[in-house]
C-alpha cells in the first residue's frame, strides 16, 4: 500500500499577511503598550457583541477575576461552576477567595446539570461561571429562569450587586464568540461575558481576552468600563498612553489594583481577524459538516454544533466512543498519531487535578462528568486545514473507530473529491 502520511497539528494560529502588517504598523509607530489599538479593538468587539462597551485584557481569565472583583465577590461567598471545564473556570473563584461549588454535567450532556445547578444555588451563592463549550452556548434561558426563581436567597453586598439583585450569571465563553442563541450573539446575552483571544481560539492576540456586559440599572456603561481599566493598571487614574501627552503627567492611584491589561501589540493582531471573522466562522462550520458526514453511522456521539435556535462558533469538535474506556479512549489517540494526527481531551474534569483534590473535590460525586471524560476525544478543528487534510482526519478516525487494519491514504485525491 502506498501511504501518504500528513502531519496534522491540533490547533494552529491564522496568521495572514494584513494581520503581521497591523503589527509591523504597531511596531513603527512607538506605541506598543496599552493604547489607540487597544482601544480599537474594544470597540469592535462591542459592536460585534451588540454591546455598548467592551474591555480588552491580558486573558479571560483576567477578565473573569476582574468580574467577580467588580462585583465584591470574595471571602464567604459562593460561586457556582461545572465540573466539566478548563480549571480557569474554577481558579478565579479561587483567586478572590471565595468558596468554589461544582456541579456535575448532565446524563450524556458536556453542560452542567442545570436541576443540580438550582438546588446549589444558596443564599451565600453570588455568581454563576457558566462555560460555552467547545462554541455552543448553554442553555440561557433556563439559567436566568433559575436564577430569577432564587431572588429570595439573595442578599447584595455592595453597588453592582445591588443595582442586578440576584446571582450574577458570568459566561466563560473563551470558546464561542460569535456564537448565537436565539437572535442574540454571545456576548450580549449573559450579564458579564469574559472571551479569550489566546493563541488556540478562533480569534486570537497571542494572549488576551475581553469582557462584554449587559447594562446594570443606574450604572453607567462608561462608568463600568473605567472601573474595569482602573482594576487592570494599578488603579491608576490614567493609563500610559494619556500620561504621554504634552503636559499630562499628573495622575493618581485610586486603589491598589492589578495589572493585567492588554498591550497594542496583542490587539493589533486581533483587529484584523476580527474583521475577517465572518470567513473563519464559515470554515470552521465547514470542516465540522465533512466530520458530521463521515461519522454518520459510527458508534460515536459529538457535541452537536448546530440547533434549531442555536449556532456554534465551532471552536472544538468533541467525539465521544461509545461504550470505550480511557484506555481504549487513548489506543485511539496513539493510532492517530501514528498516522502523524494530533487529538486533545476536552476535559479532564477538575476533581480528577491535584489543585482541587487538595480542595476536597472528589470525582466521585461528578459521576457524569467522569463518564464523558473516559471516552472522549477533540479532533484537530482549524481554519488552517486544508480540505485534503480535513479528509484525511475523518477517514483515519472513521477506520480506527471501526477497527480496520488499514487507515485512509491510498486514493486521497478521489476520496477527496467524494468527500466535497
Amino acid at each position: 500500500m502506498n501511504e501518504k502520511k500528513m502531519n496534522i497539528p491540533f490547533c494552529s494560529p491564522d496568521i495572514r499577511e494584513e494581520d503581521i502588517a497591523e503589527v509591523v504598523d504597531t511596531l513603527r509607530s512607538g506605541w506598543i503598550t496599552t493604547g489607540p489599538k487597544t482601544k480599537k479593538l474594544g470597540d469592535m468587539v462591542a459592536k460585534y457583541c451588540k454591546t455598548e462597551r467592551a474591555v480588552c485584557l491580558n486573558s479571560a481569565t483576567d477578565c473573569m477575576e476582574s468580574i467577580l472583583r467588580l462585583f465584591e465577590i470574595g471571602a464567604g461567598d459562593e460561586v457556582i461552576t461545572t465540573a466539566y471545564t478548563y480549571t480557569a473556570s474554577a481558579s478565579v473563584i479561587h483567586h478572590v477567595g471565595a468558596k468554589i461549588i461544582l456541579v456535575d454535567t448532565a446524563k450524556d450532556s458536556f453542560f452542567m446539570d442545570y436541576d443540580q445547578l438550582e438546588k446549589a444555588i444558596t443564599p451565600k451563592t453570588k455568581a454563576i461561571i457558566t462555560v460555552d463549550l467547545g462554541g455552543v452556548l448553554c442553555d440561557y434561558d433556563r439559567i436566568f429562569d433559575i436564577v430569577e426563581s432564587k431572588k429570595a436567597l439573595f442578599s447584595a453586598t455592595g453597588l453592582h450587586q445591588e443595582a442586578l439583585g440576584r446571582v450574577l450569571v458570568l459566561a466563560d465563553a473563551a470558546h464561542s464568540l460569535g456564537a448565537t442563541y436565539k437572535g442574540k450573539i454571545s456576548g450580549e446575552i449573559a450579564d458579564f461575558t469574559s472571551f479569550s483571544f489566546h493563541a488556540v481560539k478562533n480569534l486570537t492576540t497571542a494572549e488576551g481576552g475581553a469582557i462584554t456586559w449587559n447594562p446594570l440599572k443606574g450604572i453607567n456603561d462608561n462608568t463600568i468600563y473605567e472601573e474595569f481599566m482602573l482594576s487592570s493598571l494599578h488603579g491608576q487614574s490614567k493609563d500610559a498612553f494619556s500620561k504621554n501627552q504634552l503636559g499630562a503627567w499628573e495622575y493618581d492611584v485610586l486603589s491598589p489594583a492589578y495589572k493585567c491589561n492588554m498591550t497594542d501589540m496583542q490587539a493589533s493582531l486581533g483587529l484584523g481577524q476580527l474583521k475577517r471573522y465572518p470567513e473563519l466562522l464559515k470554515r470552521r462550520k465547514e470542516i465540522i459538516g465533512r466530520y458530521n458526514q463521515v461519522f454518520e453511522n459510527l458508534d460515536i456521539q459529538t457535541l452537536q454544533h448546530e440547533g434549531e435556535d442555536s449556532s456554534s462558533s465551532g471552536h472544538l469538535y468533541l467525539v465521544r466512543l461509545m461504550g470505550k474506556n480511557s484506555i481504549q479512549r487513548n489506543e485511539v489517540i496513539m493510532k492517530m498519531a501514528k498516522h502523524g494526527i494530533v487529538t486533545n481531551v476536552h476535559y479532564k474534569p477538575l476533581p480528577l487535578h491535584t489543585a482541587y483534590k487538595n480542595l476536597g473535590f472528589k470525582m466521585e460525586d461528578y459521576p457524569n462528568a467522569y463518564a464523558m471524560y473516559k471516552n472522549e476525544i477533540t479532533l484537530p478543528l482549524h481554519t488552517c486545514l486544508t480540505d485534503e487534510e480535513v479528509a484525511y482526519v475523518a477517514e483515519n478516525m472513521k477506520n480506527i473507530v471501526k477497527g480496520r487494519p488499514k487507515c485512509y491514504t491510498k486514493n486521497l485525491e478521489k476520496d477527496v473529491a467524494m468527500f466535497y
